[in-house]
This record gives structure tokens, sequence and C-alpha cells, in this order.
């Protein structure tokens, strides 16, 4: 049996991509967060009576809420290489098909 000869066929030939302009939606806004700082100065008022002297002592307990916070910040860089056309050889000038 007689092999049978199938011709190569050519590599497909691909056109460049199109390339729209960007389309944008309208932004979208979430609700402001609302934040209240409060400054408190203490200030001790000492009483002093002539005939008498009350000391209290009075034990305050301070409850100290913590609440870290970090921040971060990436730097990203895209590059993109094109090539539009080949480069000119001199040695092998271009042959008409």
């Amino acid at each position: 049996m007689q092999a049978q000869y199938f011709p190569l066929q050519g590599c497909p030939q691909y056109c460049p991509p199109q390339v729209f302009p960007a389309q944008y939606d309208p932004p979208l806004v979430s609700p402001g967060q609302q934040y209240v700082k409060t400054n408190i100065f203490n200030k001790v008022v000492t009483h002093l009576h002539p005939s008498h002297t009350t000391t209290v002592n009075k034990q305050m307990i301070n409850h100290q809420h913590y609440f870290p916070h970090t921040e971060s910040c990436v730097n990203e860089c895209c590059e993109t290489h094109t090539m539009c056309g080949v480069p000119y050889n001199p040695c092998c000038p271009p042959r008409p098909f």
C-alpha cells in the first residue's frame, strides 16, 4: 500500500487585535464614614478648708481601647513591546513573492 502525501498547511495569519476606547461607568460612591474626635482636658481642683480638710481617695479605672491601623502601598509597573514590522537587513533585501 502506497503512503499518502498530505501537503503541509501554512501557519495561520493573525490580525492585530482591535482596541476600542475605554468605557467608563458612573462612579459608585459609598456613604461617607463620619468620625468624631473628642479632646478631653483634665483639670485638678484642690479644695482647702481652713478648719477641716477632707481627703477623698477615689479609685479611677481607665479603660484603654486600642484600634491598631496599618497602611500599605503597592507600586505596579506594566510594559509592552510591540514589533511594528521587522528590522531591515541590508544583506538580504526583500524579494517579491
